[in-house]
């Protein structure tokens, strides 16, 4: 089974995801290695491996230290073509959406189409939503976008229908590393209302609470990053939320 099917079979019955999401500008090489064997041991799903803007060229190194130490699957959440590695399982190839920049919608695609077409990576077409979430993030400003306004789930919810006729297979709706807080379970809830696609949240995660509403709402697969950089014990603490939220 693909790692999709996985995520889609999950949606289906209602098993939520956790997803730790590990930016390799932010680890080191020893501090990943036991991040990673915390993840096993608290029974992470999924590892994201990408950001808005890297400055070391760490991406591969960091997937080989997770698949040395784990079996857990890899899959690139690519801010640039110049993050895409064969090393991975997956690629979220990611359209945003939410946006009005044509080279985040398909010109930077075009760039990473012909090394894509002959990896061995499994390619995960996704609609990439930001969501404003109280404060500027790097996505935002890299990608010059607006975001949608948090207070306006109609927005939210036809963005990802219109993702969705598109052919897109996901929907990920991101407040962003270092959200002020995390999207809304109203905007999450209106749009798994509309969508028979699996959802992905990220961004602004902290708390119990809001872990909690987030999986409440609707979110199949939950990513968090920022919280798990300065405590990777958290790892545990978040995936028994996430057991309590099936």
């Amino acid at each position: 089974m693909s790692i999709y099917q996985q995520i889609q079979h999950h949606s289906l019955t209602g098993k939520k995801q956790f997803a730790w999401l590990v930016d390799p500008d932010k680890y080191t090489d020893t501090g990943l290695e036991n991040s990673v064997k915390i993840a096993v041991k608290a029974g992470v799903d999924l590892v994201f491996i990408g950001g808005s803007l890297l400055v070391d060229n760490r991406v591969e190194k960091c997937i080989n230290i997770i698949k040395s130490n784990s079996n857990l699957p890899t899959v690139l959440f690519p801010g640039s073509p110049q993050q895409v590695s064969d090393a991975a399982d997956a690629l979220l190839f990611l359209s945003l959406i939410s946006g009005r920049n044509a080279d985040l919608l398909i010109g930077r695609h075009v760039e990473a189409a012909p090394y894509l077409k002959k990896s061995k990576l499994e390619i995960m077409p996704t609609g990439y939503m930001l969501v404003d979430c109280g404060k500027p993030t790097t996505a935002s400003y890299i990608s010059n976008t607006f975001p949608i306004p948090y207070d306006k789930p109609d927005i939210a919810a036809c963005t990802a229908m219109a993702g969705e006729l598109l052919g897109l297979k996901l929907i990920y709706m991101d407040g962003g590393s270092g959200a002020a807080k995390p999207i809304s379970p109203k905007m999450i809830e209106q749009v798994k209302a509309s969508v028979d696609i699996p959802i992905i949240v990220g961004g602004g995660i902290r708390t119990r609470e809001q872990l909690t509403d987030a999986c409440n709402a609707g979110a199949d697969v939950i990513v968090i990053g920022n919280a798990i950089e300065s405590d990777p014990e958290l790892l545990f603490y978040f995936a028994e939320v996430m057991k309590a939220a099936v």
